[in-house]
């Protein structure tokens, strides 16, 4: 019997779970839920760790991708899940499902088990290269003088959606939301200059930036990020309370024990540090960043609360 096994057979007696979960912990795979697409970037993290956290824990390893309805299906999956070999990678966007849709069947916070943090990553706002605007100044002076314009997003609720609706309502300016179906069709329309503007992954904006695409205009980040020291911050610019870093973490169905979450947090850090990880972390803009599952939970709880108050600012209503 493996040492992840051992742990889950012990904390299934001193959780009194039961032996339900007998044959559950006996099992030799590992499922890394992933509520999204494959090629977005929590699946990307996901495939990442997988080789490293096998050999750390090993365990078979699998990623089960479950996308639909914003990442509900995998996420109401693992919050109904006694699969204590089941683990869940996310956004710190889920948090606001609650905000957009009506029929959220679990809770968002508490109906999981908080593991670690894992990354976070920094968004830029760019404008399509003929907005004649290069700083956040130069933008707002754009926005108040151009009333109506759009900016695009991937859809509601995303990272690209908030992070616009927080500059917004921070730097008194009005612009109208385009969802689309995915990053892809916005990223196009913005290149092609059908939609001005957007937020958009600092990998990808830098990326369009050599192609001479777009400008960026400045990374949400309070400070630089460390991998693109070249693009100034919204914050540094004059946008003196913006700061948004968009993170991942990992979960686990609720009422984990205590011991099997303290397992995998180490299995996951120890693989963090393999350097095939280090290095994929890299090429996607992602900043390595752990903690505990306490922290985890109270980022979590600031994170929403954030988001809430910016969704109601924004008088968006739930679908």
């Amino acid at each position: 019997m493996n040492e992840l096994r051992r742990t889950i057979l012990t904390g299934i007696a001193a959780s009194g779970l039961g032996a339900m979960n007998l044959a559950v912990a006996q099992q030799k795979v590992l499922r890394m839920v992933v509520p999204v697409t494959p090629g977005t970037t929590p699946d990307t993290i996901a495939r990442a760790l997988g080789p490293a956290m096998q050999t750390q824990l090993s365990n078979a390893y699998v990623v089960d991708n479950r996308a639909g309805a914003s990442g509900m299906i995998g996420m109401s999956y693992v919050a109904k899940s006694s699969d204590l070999a089941t683990l869940m990678i996310v956004p710190a966007t889920t948090l606001t499902l609650p905000l957009f849709y009506k029929q959220v069947d679990f809770d968002v916070i508490d109906g999981f088990s908080p593991i670690t943090q894992v990354c976070s990553t920094s968004f830029a706002l760019v404008v399509n290269k003929d907005v004649p605007a290069s700083n956040v100044s130069e933008f707002v002076a754009w926005a108040k003088a151009n009333k109506g314009r759009f900016y695009a997003s991937p859809g509601q609720g995303t990272h690209h959606h908030l992070c616009m609706e927080l500059f917004k309502q921070q730097m008194n300016i009005s612009l109208e939301h385009v969802a689309y179906k995915g990053s892809a069709p916005a990223v196009t329309d913005v290149l092609g200059g059908q939609v001005p503007t957007m937020f958009m992954p600092i990998q990808t904006a830098v990326a369009q930036v050599k192609a001479g695409r777009v400008k960026i205009i400045g990374g949400s980040l309070r400070d630089r990020h460390p991998d693109f020291k070249d693009v100034p911050s919204l914050h540094e610019q004059g946008a003196t309370h913006y700061h948004v870093d968009p993170w991942y973490a990992i979960w686990g169905p609720p009422r984990m024990p205590a011991p099997l979450v303290q397992q995998y947090r180490q299995a996951i850090i120890a693989a963090l540090n393999d350097p095939a990880v280090k290095e994929s972390f890299q090429q996607q803009g992602l900043i390595q960043k752990t903690g505990t599952p306490a922290e985890l939970l109270a980022m979590a709880r600031t994170e929403s609360q954030l988001w809430t108050r910016v969704v109601r600012e924004a008088n968006i209503k739930p679908e």
